[in-house]
């Protein structure tokens, strides 16, 4: 089979690959759309610690089943659309025993530790799976990244009464803010690039605070009537947001980490007992967050047109890594459409 393969850093190639041999619980899926996170960029770019080259990137995949292994249930028939869950879970560490597969210790996700979704076929064992033949092809490659944003969200318990500041307006962060205001709560972003205040204000957003332009701690406090904000959801990945995200948070908020930050971070720890914050990470995201995610999508028609910034067709895929490194204050999320289709 096909595959366009992360050969070394800023390098991409087409290649050719074996296809895996089908296990008695596997599905053949034919990739239909595969989105490209900031992992698949920060492998490009030579950035992300957890990749080792030459890697096939991908794990945003929607596709249709092909070939069903011998005991995998009667409903995924072939012609059956599916939204791949990439992550694999040991089911014997501490976070699988507290039904917390989503934080594996021994987690695998594909196009990460291992090859991933940027192939004409893949191969997946059933259980990670959802079906679903509602949503387009590429909504289904929309799911897994918003479902990392709802997963923040669900990890912050926050509701309607919270006013909450989303750091970063990065795909993560857009789940963040969506799956936010699902909840009701009011939504403040805050995003260096104006080039996406546009679309934020149309998801619904409260306010849009570039921090390169103003002061983000004098404009929160005013938002918030100097209390700060209830919840404070870091999606950037940062030193500088990772202690902005305690220093905005309100006497007796919470934090919620999901992006992690490259380097070591030093605080002012005096801050977290003072408030008495809950400090939270947030990692991947959980069936329940796809299924989530899925429900949003559906109930909004609308909302993937609003997030695709750019489809490249899959002749032209290896062109998409630099175009995302060219335009990266403009893009919400870059996609490959593996049926050949594109646009603008």
């Amino acid at each position: 089979m096909q595959a366009l393969a992360i050969t070394s850093i800023g390098e991409t190639a087409f290649t050719t690959v074996e296809t895996p041999e089908l296990g008695p619980q596997d599905v053949l899926l034919k990739v239909g759309c595969v989105g490209l996170c900031g992992s698949d960029l920060n492998t490009f770019r030579g950035l992300n610690p957890l990749v080792t080259l030459p890697r096939i990137p991908g794990h945003e995949i929607g596709g249709t089943i092909v070939q069903t292994g011998c005991d995998v249930p009667t409903e995924y028939a072939s012609g059956a659309k599916a939204i791949v869950i990439p992550y694999t879970a040991c089911k014997s560490c501490s976070a699988c025993r507290a039904g917390r597969p989503n934080a594996c210790q021994f987690n695998e996700t594909l196009g990460v530790q291992r090859d991933g979704g940027m192939a004409s076929q893949l191969i997946v064992p059933y259980d990670r799976l959802i079906l679903n033949d509602q949503l387009s092809l590429r909504e289904q490659a929309l799911v897994e990244p918003l479902s990392v944003g709802f997963h923040a969200v669900m990890r912050g318990a926050i509701t309607q009464h919270d006013t909450v500041v989303i750091l970063g307006a990065g795909m993560i962060g857009i789940g963040a803010v969506v799956g936010a205001l699902a909840r009701g709560a009011r939504v403040i972003a805050v995003e260096i690039s104006d080039a996406k205040q546009g679309t934020l204000r149309s998801l619904g957003v409260h306010e849009v605070i570039n921090p390169s332009t103003e002061s983000l701690p004098a404009r929160v406090a005013a938002l918030t009537d100097g209390h700060g904000a209830d919840v404070v959801i870091e999606a950037v990945g940062l030193p500088e947001t990772f202690r902005s995200a305690v220093d905005l948070a309100c006497f007796g908020g919470r934090v919620v980490y999901v992006g992690y930050a490259k380097s070591e971070v030093s605080y002012n720890t005096s801050l977290f007992n003072l408030k008495e914050l809950d400090i939270m990470g947030s990692r991947n995201a959980t069936r329940s967050d796809f299924e989530a995610v899925i429900d949003h999508l559906q109930a909004q028609p609308g909302l993937a047109q609003k997030l695709i910034s750019r489809v490249f067709s899959w002749r032209e895929a290896a062109q998409a890594f630099p175009f995302w490194e060219a335009n990266r204050q403009d893009i919400f999320k870059v996609m490959i459409d593996m049926q050949g289709n594109s646009h603008d």
